[in-house]
């Protein structure tokens, strides 16, 4: 007799997902259901696409998230879109990686956090695109308004701060 495993909550599948509002969803994806997601219909997905669990994905506003064909995207991760990202075909986040398009200005030139009112902070935003067949290692953070080429690979715990150029590894803290 075997017994379900209590602690494997799952993953919703393409048929599940194209009931939920998504933009567009391909097929042979997977999504852990313990993730959080906002903003379903800016959020197109591709093909053969895994998001692992408890991933934070933020596409509300008029921004969009393009997430290309033969994805993963690693437990822990967080997508903040409000400014737009997309992700080429073959790239792949490790566990942990944060992409922010939009953040606060934390040059200590301006207030801090979402309860702050508008006219005393600064943002900082602009679109994240990340090239095909990248690669962006554990625990990584890419900063808004980036390019990283095709073929790149971050190393764990970098701070990407510049535009990142084709086929080339890259590491530090920051970049």
């Amino acid at each position: 007799m075997s017994k379900q495993n209590p602690f494997d909550i799952g993953y919703y599948n393409e048929t599940d997902l194209l009931k939920f509002g998504f933009k567009s969803v391909g097929s042979n994806v997977k999504i852990s259901k313990n993730c959080i997601i906002r903003g379903l219909y800016n959020i197109s997905i591709g093909d053969n696409v895994i998001i692992d669990a408890f991933c934070s994905i933020i596409a509300t506003g008029d921004c969009e998230l393009k997430i290309g064909s033969f994805i993963h995207i690693g437990a822990y991760c967080h997508l903040l879109a409000n400014a737009g990202i997309e992700i080429g075909d073959f790239s792949g986040l490790s566990q942990g990686v944060k992409i922010y398009s939009k953040t606060d200005d934390y040059s200590g030139n301006s207030l801090t956090n979402p309860t702050i009112p508008s006219k005393f902070k600064t943002l900082k935003r602009g679109k994240v695109s990340i090239g095909e067949h990248t690669i962006i290692c554990a625990n990584s953070v890419v900063l808004p308004g980036l390019n990283i080429g095709d073929g790149v690979a971050i190393g764990a715990l970098s701070i990407v701060t510049t535009n990142l150029g084709p086929w080339y590894i890259y590491y530090g803290n920051p970049l």
